[in-house]
Formats: structure tokens, C-alpha cells, sequence
């Protein structure tokens, strides 16, 4: 009898030291989320972040099972809603719309918010998407081309007004590195801080702007109504989407920049919780669904997981110091 039970006894520490082993899905190991779910938009709606992280919240809800809201948190050139993102809880149930802004917005000091977030404030989960800027005028302008509008602003350094995003966003150093590339000095063109593309571009409609240096993507439907004229795209080669718009290397001028977006989530967010979201957005990224609206957009899509993106954010933070002290818009 004490044989069989020392037996037994054997059996059930080798059947608990199995269990206690035995490798779990993410989603068995933490039940996140168990509640509606924010994702936090530094932009307002209609431009193309915002486009973006609608799309990706009605796909990501079918692979959480909970909802998926877009919350539009805009001010600061984007910081804001970053900032917003950044110190939410780390439980799972706030996600964030990671943009360029954040290898940038702490290079400029804008001390009117206390906390300048960075890259290393977040935990990255995936990168989505990279598009470069163009640039962009009313189709009733007379600059035709881009040499029409640089040899304006060069005679009439001032009255030419550009926006796009707030001051020091990615589309105000799109324009400053342009200018400088072009010998121009970066205030002959003066940048008008907006919320985002969508507001900028309303703007240039009705004439209290007259160029805007976001994506081309951002502007497309406006450009296929034929109101708005592309005259560049800051990209190193030209986009299938808009094959007779040139680069401005093609026209003399060695520069190229770009924007990117991606999900996040606030700082300490444990690896059981990235491991969640990340398995979704995958399954995002690779629908049919996504593909098509991003293609038909069309936006670029970038996909790198967390480590990469993590990697990316860190190369591009470096990489915008550099950039935003050569067109001299850093403090």
C-alpha cells in the first residue's frame, strides 16, 4: 500500500512540474483586454493617421473581441495625444498611434508641455507604415511646377505661407530641409501651424494657405477632384500611385523625407500584454482587408514587430537630430 502511494505521489509531482512547464498561449496567460479598448490619435480626423488607426481598430476588435474606440487627442503638434498615451496605465487597454513626431518634438524644447515624450516613453508593438512628404498647392495657383513656387518664395521671401502639422512636426521640417536644399532661407516660406493634413489642406482651399508639405497620400483625394496640384514628392524614388510627380532629387534638390506610424503602448507594459497585441496586429497587417485599403489609399505598409520597430525608433530619433539641425529648426 505505501508503495503505490509513494508511486502516486511520484506521479503527481511529475504531472505539476509538466503542467507548470507547459507552454500557454498569450491569451491564456493574461486576460487582456477585458474591456473596451482606447487608441489614442495625436491628429485630428481625416488625415492619414488617423485614416490609418480607424482601419486598424475595426480589424483589431475582430482578433480582441472587445472594442476598439478612436480617441483624436490633437495639440502640441501632436504631443498631446503622445503625452496622453504615454503616461496612461500600462494595463492593455490603451493603445497609441506612435508617430514620426516622436523622434522630433523633443529636439525642438517646446517647453509648453511639461513632460516631452520620446520614443523610449513607449513600448513598441508593431511599425505599420512609412510615406514621404510632397508637396502640395491649390490647382487655381500659378506655380505649375516646383521651380514656379521656389523662385516665388526666393523673390517674395514671406508671403508664401506653409503648414501641414504643428510647428516642428515631420511636414514643417519637410519644408525647411527643401528650402535649405534649395539655398533658400528657411523663413522665406513661413510655417503656419495646424492641427494636422486635413485641416491644412481645407486651408489651402480656401486661400489662407498657399503650399502644404504633407504626403501626397493625405492629399490624394483632393488631387484626383482636381483641386489640389502636386508639384513633388520628398521620396527617394517616385511613387506607382502618382508616377508623374517627380522627386526632388529628380529636380536638383538631394533631400528625402518621410513619416511613419505605428502602434504602441505606454511604458512597462509587460512582455505578456505585447505579446497579445502584437499576435493581432500581425493578423491585421496581413489581412486582405488592410492590404487593400492601404494599397488603395494608397499608404505605404511597413511591417516590423516590436524589436525592429523598437530599433527604428531609436536609428529615427537619431537620424531627425541630425536632420532638423541641418535645416536649422531645432532650438
Amino acid at each position: 500500500m505505501r508503495y503505490w502511494i509513494r508511486i502516486g505521489a511520484v506521479v503527481a509531482v511529475l504531472v505539476l512540474a509538466l503542467v507548470a512547464t507547459w507552454p500557454l498561449p498569450a491569451s491564456a496567460q493574461v486576460n487582456v483586454p477585458s474591456r473596451p479598448v482606447q487608441l489614442i490619435v495625436p491628429f485630428t480626423a481625416g488625415g492619414g493617421t488617423d485614416r490609418i488607426a480607424r482601419m486598424v481598430a475595426v480589424l483589431l476588435e475582430k482578433e480582441l473581441g472587445q472594442p476598439v474606440t478612436v480617441v483624436n487627442r490633437t495639440g502640441g503638434g501632436g504631443m498631446l495625444g503622445h503625452t496622453i498615451g504615454a503616461t496612461a496605465a500600462p494595463d492593455g487597454h490603451t493603445i497609441m498611434m506612435a508617430t514620426t513626431e516622436l523622434s522630433m518634438a523633443h529636439w525642438m524644447e517646446l517647453t509648453f508641455l511639461r513632460q516631452i515624450p520620446t520614443c523610449k516613453d513607449f513600448t513598441p508593438v508593431a511599425l505599420l507604415n512609412v510615406d514621404p512628404a510632397g508637396v502640395q498647392v491649390a490647382a487655381t495657383s500659378e506655380w505649375k511646377t516646383l521651380k514656379d513656387l521656389l523662385d516665388y518664395v526666393k523673390s517674395n521671401p514671406g508671403k508664401a505661407m506653409a503648414s501641414g502639422t504643428g510647428a516642428g512636426g515631420i511636414w514643417d521640417l519637410a519644408r525647411a530641409g527643401m528650402l535649405k536644399a534649395a539655398g533658400i532661407p528657411v523663413d522665406a516660406m513661413p510655417w503656419v501651424p495646424s492641427t494636422g493634413a486635413a485641416a491644412a489642406l481645407q486651408e489651402l482651399l480656401v486661400g489662407r494657405l498657399h503650399v502644404v508639405t504633407a504626403s501626397l497620400v493625405e492629399g490624394r483625394p483632393l488631387i484626383d477632384a482636381g483641386k489640389v496640384r502636386a508639384l513633388a514628392t520628398m521620396a527617394e524614388k517616385r511613387d506607382p500611385a502618382f508616377p508623374a510627380v517627380p522627386t526632388l532629387k529628380e529636380l536638383g534638390l538631394n533631400y528625402s523625407v518621410g513619416a511613419w506610424r505605428g502602434i504602441a503602448l505606454p511604458k512597462g507594459t509587460s512582455a505578456e500584454i505585447v505579446a497579445v497585441y502584437e499576435k493581432a496586429v500581425d493578423k491585421v497587417v496581413k489581412s486582405k482587408e488592410f492590404v487593400d485599403f492601404m494599397k488603395n489609399a494608397p499608404f505605404g505598409i511597413l511591417y516590423k514587430g516590436p524589436a525592429e520597430f523598437g530599433r527604428f525608433m531609436a536609428e529615427q530619433d537619431e537620424l531627425m537630430g541630425v536632420l532638423m539641425k541641418e535645416a536649422g529648426v531645432t532650438k
